[in-house]
């Protein structure tokens, strides 16, 4: 495995949620245009730190915003891999995503317009009707959430299997 390099970028300026209600309201909130924005700058940072290949990798939101940062930030993203989460179309179009892609998404994930299997199979059609070069992994025994540890749906083997498969293609097209 390549060594990488980590950053997080402070979408909520400075704000931290304390519980499951107030992490929602965060999220219900949030300037998504700003927050692609935001990936932005923090990548030309890594870049301008002597990383020549960026990637681009999150959880629910920051799985949306990790295929928003794919179809908008084509000039600097490398790869990305979204977990769990799908943007909204009028963000951005996912056909258009030119790196390659690697997907993690449960098979009983319930969140109907975000990561449910019809949004995955409709994100699906997207990256077939734009060439995009993607992987898709779905795990039969999981659902939304389940990299979390600390969460109601975490899926120790789905999990341990996800983070291996995203180390192996972020070796692959960042490192290689």
């Amino acid at each position: 495995m390549g060594n990488f390099v980590t950053i997080v970028p402070d979408l909520y300026r400075g704000k931290i949620a304390t519980d499951h209600e107030e992490a929602g309201h965060l999220m219900s909130n949030l300037d998504w245009p700003g927050a692609v924005k935001d990936i932005r700058a923090t990548i030309l940072h890594l870049k301008s730190m002597g990383c020549k290949k960026v990637g681009v990798t999150g959880f629910c939101m920051g799985g949306a915003l990790s295929l928003a940062a794919g179809a908008l930030l084509q000039d600097v993203v490398d790869a990305i891999a979204p977990f769990y989460g799908i943007p909204d179309e009028k963000l951005c179009d996912v056909s258009t995503i030119k790196c390659p892609v690697q997907c993690h998404f449960g098979a009983l994930d319930d969140l109907v317009g975000f990561s449910s299997p019809k949004d995955v199979e409709k994100l699906e059609e997207k990256f077939k009707a734009g060439n995009v070069d993607y992987e898709m992994n779905i795990y039969d025994e999981a659902a939304h959430a389940f990299t979390n540890s600390s969460g109601p749906n975490y899926h120790k083997d789905s999990c341990h299997l996800a983070l291996q498969r995203l180390c192996t293609f972020m070796n692959k097209s960042l490192v290689e």
